[in-house]
Formats: structure tokens, C-alpha cells, sequence
């Protein structure tokens, strides 16, 4: 027995080695987040894919084996009334360790579809993640910090890129930081066009001069979402600043990291791609 207890050890070393690490995980209000939040009912049977009546928001951190300097602040979609936590969510964190991306998932706020502005306790917890991750940035090895969106998550990643007001929160020096970030990607990303004209960006939607490189992805028959993508690239167009767009024939709205066999399915590639060139997963 004694003879194979070395290689049981390897062995067992080896296949743990193979499991990623388990997230840091951070609340981003530790004295509680501005504002309140009006529960909804939920189901009786609790859905392990679909979190709401989110009170106390969080960054899970996932660090790469190898990590490049880039982390990405991923948001799910949902609404606004609750977050598509798995194929929008740690399953995007997990890929992007691949990559060598730090992967920071984002439990904003929610419900808050019914409010005046929905995103705007969400934009909240994005401003305090990046400023986490930012104090973090010496201890985690990162460098330049993006954002990735989606449906609702890419509405608020569109405004926690876009809009140039200041925080409207209290600051607290040792978890605040520059809000700004480096660069954003919005996937299928809703709710960004006029409701009476849905050619149209909203009003509160638009693109400043010091806009981050953007990179856009949608289906085609995602009703009027490609719009919003179109109106967006077009606006950096215009500024001539760095963004591209994608647009797939097939693929309807929430498809994240679920397989169907059609080509958008191969989007995370051309997000890797994009990276690349953009300098963001290193040499």
C-alpha cells in the first residue's frame, strides 16, 4: 500500500488542480446600500439559475490559474426583476478564466424594473464593483477593467460606460474609485430605445467624446435590440472611436452561453478576438 500512496497523492493533487478556485466574495455595501428595494413574491421552489429580491449586492471574484492583467465585471440579464445568474452569469466567469481574464461577477440590485429609473441602483453597484476591484488592483494583478452586459446587464453596462454624471451615492474612499472603465461589451443588450419611436436611442442614452472601445453583439431576430446595437455603433462611428459590431441572423434574445448549434453560439470567440486585438488579453 505504502508504494501507491505517492502516486494517489499526485494523482488526487492533479485532479484538484483541475477544479477552479472558489470565488472571493465581496459585498459591495457593507453598511448597507443606499436606497430600498421593494421584494417581489417568489417561487415556491427555489431556481438555482434565476436570483431576485437582491438586497445586498456582491462581486464574486474568480481569478485565473495565468492570469493577463484584464479583469471584466460580468452582469447578467433579466429585467431588471431578477438575474439569469448561470448562462448570463458564473458560466461567462468561467470562461473567461480561460482566457486568463480575472472574472468578476456582478449580483447588482434588483427587483427594480418598476422604478423611475431601473438601471440606476444597478449603475450604482457597478460604480462601487469597479472601484473594488481597482483598490484590489496591486493584490489581483489587474490592470485596465471592463464591463460585459446582458439584455438588462447591457443596459447597465451602456450607462455605467456612457453617462459622464457623478456618482449618485455617497463616496466612501476605501471602497470608491475612478468609475470610469477601460472598455464595455453589450450583448443583446434592451430597453435602450424610445418607447413611442424605436428608431431612436433614448434620450438618456448617448455617446460622449472619451467613450471606452465598445464591442456590440446581437441576433438579428431579436426583435428591437439590433436597433439599439446599429444606433450605438453608429454614434461611435461617428466619433471615430474604437468599436465593433456584430450582428447574427439567428439567435433571439437570452441565449448567453447556452448551446443551439447556430452560429451565434460562437460569440465568445469573437469577443476573444476583439480582446486580443484591442491589447486586453496581453501578448
Amino acid at each position: 500500500m505504502k508504494i501507491f500512496r505517492p502516486l494517489l497523492l499526485v494523482s488526487l493533487l492533479a485532479s484538484m488542480s483541475a477544479f477552479p478556485a472558489e470565488p472571493i466574495v465581496i459585498k459591495l455595501w457593507p453598511s448597507g446600500a443606499p436606497g430600498e428595494i421593494k421584494k417581489i413574491a417568489e417561487p415556491a421552489k427555489p431556481n438555482p439559475t434565476s436570483l431576485t429580491n437582491i438586497t445586498d449586492p456582491t462581486l464574486s471574484v474568480y481569478r485565473p490559474e495565468k492570469p493577463n492583467g484584464t479583469a471584466i465585471i460580468v452582469a447578467p440579464g433579466g429585467g431588471f426583476s431578477h438575474l439569469a445568474i448561470a448562462h448570463e452569469g458564473t458560466q461567462v466567469c468561467e470562461w473567461l478564466n480561460t482566457i486568463g481574464v480575472t472574472a468578476a461577477l456582478l449580483t447588482y440590485r434588483t427587483p427594480t424594473s418598476e422604478e423611475p429609473i431601473p438601471y440606476e441602483k444597478p449603475v450604482q453597484d457597478a460604480q462601487r464593483a469597479i472601484g473594488i476591484l481597482r483598490h484590489h488592483a496591486t493584490e489581483w494583478g489587474i490592470g485596465p477593467i471592463g464591463l460585459i452586459g446582458f439584455s438588462a446587464g447591457g443596459s447597465l453596462a451602456v450607462h455605467a460606460a456612457l453617462d459622464r454624471a457623478a456618482p449618485t451615492y455617497p463616496q466612501d474612499p476605501a471602497l470608491d474609485a475612478n468609475p470610469r472603465l477601460d472598455f464595455v461589451a453589450v450583448i443583446y443588450g434592451g430597453g435602450l430605445l424610445e418607447k413611442d419611436d424605436p428608431t431612436k436611442l433614448r434620450s438618456d442614452v448617448h455617446v460622449p467624446a472619451d467613450a471606452p472601445p465598445a464591442f456590440f453583439l446581437v441576433a438579428h431576430d431579436d426583435k428591437t435590440n439590433p436597433v439599439a446595437a446599429a444606433l450605438l455603433y453608429l454614434e461611435y462611428k461617428k466619433l471615430n472611436l474604437p468599436a465593433e459590431l456584430h450582428i447574427f441572423t439567428k439567435g433571439g434574445h437570452g441565449f448567453g452561453m447556452r448551446q443551439s448549434g447556430q452560429p451565434v453560439n460562437e460569440w465568445p470567440q469573437r469577443y476573444a478576438e476583439w480582446l486580443k486585438s484591442m491589447g486586453f488579453l496581453g501578448q
